[in-house]
Formats: structure tokens, C-alpha cells, sequence
């Protein structure tokens, strides 16, 4: 009978220190924004960057996506940032409706380009960002593609001077259609 009940209440605390695990690493990715746990993505995890979108990245629907680079990645100064993505993200951006925000304030933009053949989006700030700020990319009006995938958009920055170089900060792997 002791034998019995000890296993009993050895399964029951096996149970909830799992079900606190479970509902802590839900409530970490829902915080996060990104589509959690990544695992044979490609990309080392040091090199994936945090992001969230507004209404969960439904299908076909309207969204606004929020992009963030670390101040850890960004070592120099930024004149230009580039946001590429693939071939198969087949939704549609606003570039009246970007913005870019440093350390939580909202910083003038001298001009945003969208360049669909090439499929990237270049920001030019009107001031260079300073290193080791936080940024965070706004993408307003985003029109969410109509099937369920996975994109990697890839982020790049470009440094001011008379030999600007270019450098990659990182990739933002974004699943649409995974949440409906």
C-alpha cells in the first residue's frame, strides 16, 4: 500500500512540474512573437531575430508585422537597412506605411524603397542610427499571402561613409497560416 502510494505521488509531481514547463514555454513563445522552439531551420539560432505579428498571420488577411534587431547585433552605425524576402512569400507591403523606431522612438525616414523584382525593402533614415540601439521594423498594411508557409527574411545593414560596407544582421523566420 505505501509502495503504491508513493508511486502514485511520484506520478502526480512528474505531471505538474510538466504541465508548468508546457504552460511556461507557451507563455514565453506567445510573449516573443516568434513561432517558438525552431529546430533544422538553417539559420543558427544566434542569427534569428525576434518578431511579432499584430493579427497572428492569417491567410490572406491584413497584418502589421513588427521586426526587431537587438542593440547586439548593430556594432556600427546604420545609413541603410535591407529587408529581403524570398520568392515564395507571396503577400503584398505598403511602403507608405513602414516605419522604423530606435530604442522605442520613432525616427524620420528620408526615403522607403520597395523593390519587388528583387524582392527587398530599403530604408534610409534621415540621420544614421547609432550602434547598439534596439530597432524595430513596423510593416503597416502587410497583405498576408493566401497558403501556409514559412518565409526567412533576412536583414541588412549598411554603415555610413565614404565606403559604406554592407553586413548581414540576421533572419527573421516567419510562419503565416500556422495559427488559424
Amino acid at each position: 500500500m505505501l509502495h503504491k502510494k508513493s508511486s502514485t505521488l511520484r506520478l502526480l509531481s512528474i505531471l505538474a512540474l510538466s504541465g508548468c514547463f508546457i504552460t511556461g514555454l507557451a507563455a514565453v513563445t506567445q510573449a516573443q512573437g516568434t513561432s517558438g522552439l525552431t529546430i533544422f531551420s538553417g539559420v543558427r539560432s544566434e542569427n534569428q531575430l525576434g518578431y511579432k505579428l499584430d493579427y497572428s498571420g492569417r491567410l490572406g488577411a491584413r497584418d502589421r508585422y513588427h521586426l526587431r534587431i537587438p542593440a547586439r547585433k548593430l556594432e556600427f552605425a546604420v545609413s541603410r537597412l535591407v529587408i529581403s524576402y524570398p520568392d515564395t512569400f507571396r503577400g503584398t507591403f505598403d511602403p507608405d506605411a513602414i516605419r522604423v523606431e530606435v530604442a522605442g522612438d520613432r525616427i524620420e525616414l528620408d526615403d522607403v524603397a520597395l523593390d519587388e523584382e528583387n524582392r527587398s525593402i530599403e530604408i534610409y533614415p534621415k540621420e544614421p542610427i547609432p550602434a547598439d540601439k534596439r530597432v524595430e521594423v513596423v510593416l503597416s498594411n502587410v497583405y498576408n499571402p493566401t497558403q501556409i508557409g514559412t518565409h526567412y527574411f533576412n536583414a541588412s545593414i549598411q554603415s555610413p561613409g565614404d565606403l559604406p560596407l554592407t553586413r548581414y544582421v540576421g533572419t527573421w523566420i516567419i510562419s503565416i497560416g500556422t495559427n488559424d
